[in-house]
């Protein structure tokens, strides 16, 4: 009789440049066609993460994108609607090493035709006027009251007590805006600060690692320490990705969440994109081995009615009752941070006044 063990050895990770070089070919070339906007997204993200963290990337890295380097004007001027993916791409290639200087010529060029001005969001406008400052240009030079406006909505904690994941990536990405990621102090207050911790509890319920990474970045931007307990939790579902090389493996993916998670780790002080990345078409899968309660807990506090309380020390037990024992695992953890009572008073909606019987 013969005894085989099999070891589950992990791939061995090849150099960081290599690594790097991979990930922007299967972005670049590999997963989707440039005239696609997901590519632009998906290309402006991973460049982007690249940038602010002061990754080192090699010519050979870069050479991926030479193609959309070489061809942005005729870009800009045929999808404008698209120009701060276009800028971002351009400006972050250039700021990683490309040689070139057409990002000073595309901002001039977008500032002028007045593109800023037809965004209906504070948020873009915002992103827009980051982007363009880069470069010394300001496209809003008659709005004074942006950034006010939007810090008053950061400010605005209750928002943040209420699933609402729109509303909770518009708060991380102005507080990337405002610290024009991590180059500065975005002096956040109080209640910008508490937004953060709100949105972060309201992320690990939802076991959400996508929102909670982009969240716990803001928080370090902002010089806020995140709860150990999301930072481990973030690790460990980094490590949990399945990267799989294949030419003809499909890209809905989750591949924000691997970007993002990854940059989390590397704000951490981990070598960026540390993963078994290999050249070629590459799809990117989170493990779904996790149990996340907070639907379980909306639809038990919707279900109370005007019974339900926003004290969590009289609703622990109802709820608890009504839990599947895994997600009531992560609500038992989650009860240890020191906001969460205050958060739960906000996530019970027991204050709403006006409304008629």
């Amino acid at each position: 009789m013969t005894n085989v063990i099999q070891l589950n050895v992990p791939p061995r990770l090849t150099p960081q440049d290599a690594r790097i070089g991979a990930l922007l070919a299967s972005f670049a070339l590999d997963r989707r066609t440039g005239d696609d906007v997901f590519w632009l997204k998906e290309n402006a993200e991973v460049l982007n993460i690249l940038e602010c963290t002061g990754a080192e990337v090699s010519q050979g890295a870069l050479s991926a994108h030479q193609g959309f380097y070489d061809t942005v004007e005729r870009r800009l001027n045929f999808f404008p609607q698209y120009y701060r993916f276009l800028l971002s791409i351009t400006l972050d290639l250039e700021d990683l090493g490309m040689p070139g200087s057409k990002g000073a010529q595309l901002v001039d060029w977008a500032a002028t035709q007045g593109l800023a001005q037809a965004e209906l969001s504070d948020l873009q406008r915002m992103e827009a006027r980051r982007l363009m400052a880069r470069r010394n240009r300001d496209p809003l030079p008659r709005d004074h009251g942006l950034t006010d406006r939007v810090r008053a909505f950061i400010n605005r904690a209750e928002t943040f007590t209420l699933p609402n994941k729109k509303a909770a990536y518009e708060l991380t990405h102005a507080v990337f805006y405002l610290s024009e990621y991590g180059r500065r102090d975005p002096e956040l207050d109080k209640g910008a600060r508490t937004s953060l911790h709100y949105a972060g509890l309201l992320a690990y319920l939802d076991q959400n690692a996508d929102l909670l990474a982009e969240i716990c970045v803001a928080m370090a931007f902002a010089g806020e320490p995140a709860p150990d307990l999301w930072t481990d939790w973030l690790a460990r579902e980094t490590l949990a990705f399945t990267v799989t090389c294949d030419d003809h493996v499909g890209v809905h993916d989750d591949y924000h969440e691997f970007l993002v998670c990854h940059w989390h780790q590397a704000m951490a002080g981990d070598a960026i994109f540390r993963a078994p990345i290999a050249p070629g078409r590459m799809r990117f899968d989170r493990s779904d081995l996790r149990s996340a309660p907070l639907r379980e807990m909306s639809e038990c506090m919707f279900r109370m009615e005007e019974a339900r309380s926003g004290d969590w020390t009289r609703m622990r037990g109802r709820i608890e009752a009504q839990l599947s024992p895994e997600a009531m695992n992560v609500v038992s953890h989650a009860e240890e941070d020191s906001l969460f009572e205050a958060f739960f008073h906000g996530f019970a909606r027991v204050d709403r006044v006006g409304m008629p019987a």
